[in-house]
């Protein structure tokens, strides 16, 4: 009975998060910052899920590391998202079969 209760009171509140917006905002945002803001927001949040993820999702924290400064290199040089993560993903593997051989 109290697993419904939590589940309804979650189903309410994302309700009432995704409803506010459209109740209390009617007319277009005009202010550049609240524009540019809310643009940057998703990226902000992904970021926020998806770092502590790397770091803690191999044995090795250096391998990670190394995997992610892999992947920032070549996403700076603007590389496809997928030649990314293959090479960051193929390299945090090597770094941790090499730890595993010492």
């Amino acid at each position: 009975m109290s697993i419904l209760i939590y589940i309804i009171l979650m189903a309410a509140v994302t309700y009432f998060i995704r409803m506010l917006p459209f109740t209390l905002i009617r007319r277009e945002i005009k202010s550049r910052f609240i524009k540019s803001f809310l643009y940057y927001i998703p990226y902000s949040v992904l970021a926020a899920m998806t770092f502590p993820a790397i770091f803690y999702s191999t044995e090795s924290i250096l391998s990670a590391v190394i995997g992610t400064a892999v992947a920032l290199v070549l996403a700076y040089k603007k590389k496809p998202l997928i030649i990314v993560a293959i090479l960051a993903a193929l390299t945090a593997l090597v770094i941790e079969l090499i730890f595993k051989m010492v």
